[in-house]
């Protein structure tokens, strides 16, 4: 399948049931709402798919059965968070042995790899697959930044097509496109800067919350393209304090905890994580409530 790294692309949690095995009922629920929503592709895997508490066997389930629920309708993108070169070349063999699509690739975990190790990490897995590749630029939360320069050696392959914008640095969406014109596809990874970042020239969103508000989330992309400059402001303004959860270090319990207010989800995670509780789970709580009283209707 030819990826068209454009418009909204949920990284989708995983449900799992109160006995901690995968929920693939509630998890199949999840992606025909965002069929139906008409995302652009789906993301398996990542931090809010709760990826590194998986078991390889429970991955080959969530790829497999995404691909014959998706019915080659959109691609399914595999994430791609290994600590090491070998580990990240036997998980791309998996990926494409499960079906996946294409690939969202982080730099390596835990060790901060310098600027030549990290193109040759990342070139060493562009080497091994024809799959097309999405690049996650994320030094926030992961400490290495693929800078352009490291860009420019990077499309000396094909099969790297794409990046998730997650510098937090919106400008840096015009240096991409003023460096590499079309050749690199730019996809906002911050839910709290998604319009910002369609507006100054993305192609699209790796979103969060788009999990509990699927049709909300691709309105704002539709908007923003369509130049409904009035009507996706309106929408934007109501959605930011539940984007807002997104940028937290217990993002997947909040968003969880929205999908439960929406029905695309239950609040089950994987230990270490816990639901949350107390003072901190009061205030989420509050937050979708008020969200959910006064939900646009679309």
């Amino acid at each position: 399948m030819n990826v068209q790294w454009e418009g909204v692309m949920p990284a989708v949690t995983t449900k799992f049931t109160e006995q901690d095995t995968l929920d693939l009922d509630m998890f199949l629920k999840n992606i025909k709402a965002q069929i139906g929503a008409g995302v652009s592709g789906i993301i398996l895997g990542g931090t809010l798919g709760e990826a590194s508490t998986l078991e390889e066997n429970e991955k080959e389930v969530l790829v497999k059965s995404t691909v014959e629920e998706v019915s080659g309708k959109i691609p399914v993108i595999m994430n791609i968070a290994e600590q090491s070169t070998r580990g990240a070349l036997k998980a791309v063999r998996n990926a494409e042995k499960y079906g996946a699509n294409g690939l969202m690739v982080l730099p390596p975990m835990r060790y901060k790899a310098n600027a030549t190790e990290t193109v040759t990490y990342f070139s060493e897995i562009a080497k091994s697959t024809s799959l097309p590749i999405m690049i996650y630029n994320n030094p926030v939360d992961y400490g290495i930044e693929v800078s352009l320069p490291m860009f420019e050696e990077l499309i000396n392959f094909s099969n790297i097509q794409a990046v998730k914008e997650s510098t937090r640095d919106i400008t840096n969406i015009t240096r991409l496109r003023n460096r590499f014109g079309e050749r690199l596809s730019i996809l906002c990874g911050v839910d709290t800067l998604a319009l910002e970042s369609l507006l100054a020239g993305a192609d699209g969103w790796v979103a969060g919350l788009v999990c509990a508000f699927p049709r909300e989330t691709v309105s704002i992309y539709k908007w923003a393209k369509e130049g409904k400059h009035k009507e996706v402001l309106d929408l934007y303004r109501w959605f930011m304090p539940l984007l807002e959860l997104d940028i937290n270090p217990q993002l997947v319990q909040n968003i969880k905890m929205a999908e439960v207010a929406t029905g695309l989800g239950t609040e089950n995670v994987r230990a270490p994580r816990l639901p949350l509780q107390g003072g901190e789970r009061k205030r989420v709580q509050e937050i979708i409530d008020a969200a959910m009283a006064c939900r646009p209707v679309l």
